[in-house]
């Protein structure tokens, strides 16, 4: 039996095109989980640590006090991990730095003289606070704290709050890898919360966690729900990081060993995520679909079953006509990570295409594994066709620009008679006064 659900695009009517590409979003948006955020959010609101205790309780099966909430200076100045994921974590930070200091090199103040005597511009300055979410279910994701906390500290914000589930385990413990980062970064409020119930306490408030203006961090269905519907109380958050997805776009060159690998890279991410393969190629995608059973056997059974999922309803295989609707394709789905493995004569005019993508990875050599831990390019990335409208975390996520303008007597002279003509069409006579009383 084939692993990739094979379709072909141009066979594809317009309902068959939509619900391939309307992945992921009715879960985040179902009626009843936002229900039941609801009632969690409304209960943090009104009850603080105790509702984030209860959380933790009715969720995660962990009980703690209050108290307990927040990771101890002990607990940060103890955590150790293996010489192998220290040096993991140095590089990667390294790199995530190097990335972000390039974009905040290019993330000036400005200003220009757009008529005589008048002087318009921005001024780059990082944003109050942030709340930094970190999942922790399935696995363990000491790469999503990097990949969140470099930016902002690289950003300057000046007040970060780093919430976690606790392992999975039962213990109540926080994975001693996200400690580490958050030492290595001087991250100092840590909290072990369930996820939904962290999100709400980081955008009220409570007790033990502090309030912040905006959240970001990529999570369940769940988690991203409880983003969304904190934007109702005023709270920033980034649309939408929720379940992975990625798309390898492939022709005859590539090596289909190396496109299985790539693709259940993702796929094992968990039941919830949807990878595709878009080529030019039957051919190709019947030796990837080989590969792909020999290598799903080799997965241990939870991640080979995340991966059929990912590979089949949620996913698959697309056939293109040519390189060009291809890229169509690509730009239509708008994926969370995308590869790009071409015949190098055709890399340039391929990616001069791709339009819609949170990361675009050019050829085989540029695995997805790397962009999540150490290229240093963005891996927090919009999932559910957001790539069309938004981007990646970095440091520019924690930035805001403030539009600064000065005007002389001249400039102002010169300004007066749009003022007034605009004053007078829209009813506003004050907006006039103020204007022609300078005169």
């Amino acid at each position: 039996m084939a692993v990739m659900r094979r379709m072909t695009w141009a066979q594809m009517g317009e309902p068959e095109r939509a619900a391939l590409c309307n992945r992921g979003l009715e879960a985040i948006f179902d009626a009843d989980l936002k229900a039941a955020i609801g009632r969690i959010i409304d209960d943090v609101r009104e009850h603080g640590d105790e509702a984030v205790c209860r959380a933790l309780r009715d969720f995660d099966k962990v009980r703690l006090e209050p108290h307990q909430l927040q990771a101890t200076a002990d607990e940060l100045a103890a955590a150790t991990v293996s010489p192998e994921v220290d040096a993991a974590i140095d590089d990667a930070i390294a790199h995530l730095r190097a990335f972000n200091e390039q974009l905040m090199a290019r993330a000036h103040d400005w200003s220009f003289e757009s008529e005589p005597g008048l002087t318009v511009g921005e001024k780059v300055t990082p944003i109050s606070s942030a709340g930094l979410f970190v999942p922790s279910g399935k696995a363990s994701y000491p790469s999503v704290a990097y990949q969140l906390a470099v930016p902002a500290t690289v950003a300057g914000v000046p007040q970060l709050a780093l919430v976690v589930p606790p392992m999975p385990d039962g213990s109540g413990r926080i994975d001693p890898a996200v400690l580490v980062v958050c030492r290595k970064l001087g991250i100092t409020d840590v909290f072990r919360v369930n996820g939904p119930a962290g999100v709400a306490a980081l955008g009220f408030g409570t007790e033990t966690i502090p309030q912040v203006r905006k959240i970001v961090g990529p999570g369940s269905p769940p988690v991203a729900c409880a983003q969304v519907e904190m934007q109702r109380y005023g709270v920033a958050t980034m649309m939408i990081l929720g379940p992975t997805e990625s798309l390898v776009l492939a022709d005859d060159s590539a090596d289909p060993k190396l496109v299985a690998a790539d693709l259940l890279n993702e796929a094992e991410h968990g039941t919830d995520s949807a990878v595709l393969l878009v080529t030019t190629s039957a051919a190709l995608a019947d030796a990837v679909d080989a590969e792909l059973d020999v290598q799903l056997a080799q997965l241990p059974a939870a991640r080979a079953e995340a991966a059929r999922a990912a590979l089949g309803p949620n996913g698959g295989c697309v056939l293109a006509a040519d390189l060009a609707e291809a890229a169509a394709v690509a730009n239509r789905w708008a994926p969370e990570h995308l590869q790009l493995a071409v015949a190098p004569e055709h890399e340039a005019d391929t990616l001069d295409l791709l339009v819609n993508a949170g990361e675009i990875l050019v050829g085989q050599h540029t695995l997805f594994s790397a962009g999540n831990f150490v290229i240093g390019c963005p891996a927090s990335l919009p999932t559910g066709g957001f790539a069309h409208v938004s981007s990646g975390i970095t440091a520019e996520a924690f930035l805001k620009r403030t539009a600064v303008a000065k005007a002389d007597a001249t400039a102002l002279a010169r300004m007066t008679p749009t003022i007034l003509a605009m004053c007078a069409h829209e009813g506003f006579p004050a907006h006039a006064r103020a204007a022609t009383i300078r005169q």
